[in-house]
């Protein structure tokens, strides 16, 4: 009887374990509201599926990486993006690539990817990057800083906020694969003083420890 018991204690266990370690598919945009209504159902968790008998090898290429991206720009850089909605083939794969451009002194500026972790080589130039630590026990965040050469290598864990700053008089180059088909990107500055409708400037003041005169300054800047 104890056997027995036992058995079904285990079973039970088990099963507590194999529900425990079930979980939802990573979320591929900022949210999915659900709906009952099949008309008004526009999007799923990625793209819909094409019938494998219809792709063709069109579905999983691109080309015009090799071309330089506009950086005569604000912040002197520009970011072309190889995700599912360029290649179609990417859907449900994970993965996705960006060629970064920089102008002399030009900024990627910080930003974060709540999708996918960054892994990025420099093909030319030289870059100072740096990710900074979500907050730790003690209050801090730890910035992680180096300085790539070409040939280098840097990765940038998924959701924390990161750089790229071209510290060089000449142009500067650089690929970067991100672990989702559409990792997103929520670029820092923008989010926080160009969002519509803005945030209520009392809460930025407050925030940031500044008179509201300068974030009124920020605000109307993006």
């Amino acid at each position: 009887m104890k056997t027995a018991h036992f058995f079904s204690f285990t079973l039970a266990i088990l099963g507590l374990a194999t529900i425990a370690s079930a979980y939802d598919p990573s979320p591929l945009q900022d949210f999915c509201v659900a709906t009952n209504d099949p008309n008004n159902a526009l999007f799923v968790n990625g793209k819909f599926c094409k019938d494998p008998k219809l792709a063709t090898a069109e579905d999983f290429f691109t080309s015009g990486l090799n071309i330089p991206g506009n950086t005569k720009n604000k912040v002197g850089s520009n970011v072309t993006t190889v995700n599912v909605d360029r290649i179609p083939g990417l859907n449900t794969l994970g993965i996705s690539l960006v060629r970064i451009d920089y102008a002399p002194y030009g900024l990627n500026p910080p930003h974060t990817h709540p999708r996918g972790t960054e892994i990025l080589v420099v093909v030319e130039g030289t870059l100072s990057v740096g990710f900074v630590t979500s907050n730790q026990q003690d209050g801090s965040n730890k910035l992680f800083t180096k300085v790539l050469n070409k040939g280098d290598v840097f990765v940038f864990p998924i959701g924390l906020i990161h750089f790229q700053f071209n510290t060089g008089h000449t142009p500067a180059v650089a690929f970067a694969g991100l672990s989702s088909q559409n990792a997103g990107v929520i670029t820092i500055a923008n989010a926080v003083f160009g969002s519509t409708p803005p945030i209520n400037a009392d809460v930025l003041t407050k925030a940031f420890q500044v008179d509201k005169n300068l974030i009124n300054y920020l605000q109307k800047k993006f």
